[in-house]
């Protein structure tokens, strides 16, 4: 079972204004961590922690997250050690994307339907800048070089877990005097369905309607990138993950490689490994099965 850290928000230093549910940074042992409250039972902290232990096995450079409960108020959420401790700062993807291209809109509070944010755009704007930083690069496969490499990646894990919220603040640059490089991936709070209700999820692993099971369902998550400017609709995430692929063939190769190594035991360790409390029988059994569903698309199909 994943332990549960003790936060205590008189040690909050100040809030944290991006995105929309409560957190805060704080210190502990000289690091600076960031708390993120889970207050609307919605189960974004059981989905983190999965997503980061997922992209641990992948062997991905992510931001490790914990499982964590606000002391006085129970609250449950994660937490997380800043990925860019000073000098280095996290500069985001709107604001790289507008320093190549000065139409592209930026606007306080505008993530989502941004048809600017196109997989050209991004694989372009990857393809500029360098890897991360040794520091996470230690489980990354032999051959996996380039940013893009590395991003292709991030995007392989976002079909697995039915990530819907890779939207141009959710991936960013560490910038010092140096370089610029690739941040790990961060921020998965969206993925793996866990907004739905146990009743919808028992009803999906029981139906006999086509339309109603995990293979449909599963094959409709939205990704936050569009196909080009004019597209109606965002694409999926696994047509997301194809247009990657193809702008880095072996890197994809490569990642789905790692994917095929990852067994359905190993994966129902890491769901068992969160707390009853926070994750129901029913919320495993789709979930497991939501994985599994997405892992066999995505090494099925040709590349």
């Amino acid at each position: 079972m994943y332990k549960v850290e003790p936060v205590n928000p008189a040690l909050a230093l100040n809030l944290e204004p991006l995105g929309t549910k409560r957190k805060y940074w704080y210190r502990h042992d000289g690091v600076r961590i960031l708390f993120k409250a889970e207050e609307r039972g919605t189960g974004e902290d059981w989905a983190e922690k999965v997503s980061c232990e997922l992209a641990a096995l992948l062997g991905l450079p992510h931001v490790h997250y914990d499982l964590a409960e606000e002391k006085g108020t129970g609250t449950p959420g994660v937490i997380c050690a800043s990925c860019a401790a000073p000098p280095v700062s996290l500069v985001l993807g709107n604001e790289i994307l507008l320093a190549l291209d000065e139409d592209y809109p930026v606007e306080q509070g505008q993530k989502y339907k941004v048809k600017a944010h196109t997989v050209d755009a991004v694989a372009s704007a990857v393809d500029l800048i360098r890897p991360p930083p040794a520091v996470w690069l230690a489980s990354v496969p032999r051959g996996i070089e380039t940013a893009l490499d590395v991003f292709v990646g991030y995007i392989l894990l976002d079909a697995w877990v039915a990530n819907q919220d890779r939207h141009h603040e959710n991936w960013g640059v560490l910038c010092d005097k140096k370089a610029l490089r690739l941040a790990p991936t961060f921020d998965h709070g969206s993925a793996l369905a866990r907004n739905h209700t146990d009743a919808d999820r028992k009803k999906r692993l029981q139906s006999n309607d086509v339309n109603q099971q995990i293979p449909t369902f599963a094959s409709k998550a939205k990704s936050a990138f569009f196909e080009n400017r004019t597209a109606k609709r965002p694409l999926t995430t696994r047509a997301a993950w194809q247009a990657f692929a193809e702008r880095a063939p072996q890197a994809a190769a490569i990642w789905l490689e790692r994917l095929s190594a990852i067994d359905a035991p190993t994966v129902q360790s890491v769901l068992d490994s969160i707390p009853p409390a926070r994750m129901s029988a029913v919320c495993r059994a789709f979930t497991q099965e939501l994985l599994r569903t997405n892992q066999h698309y995505l090494l099925e199909q040709p590349q």
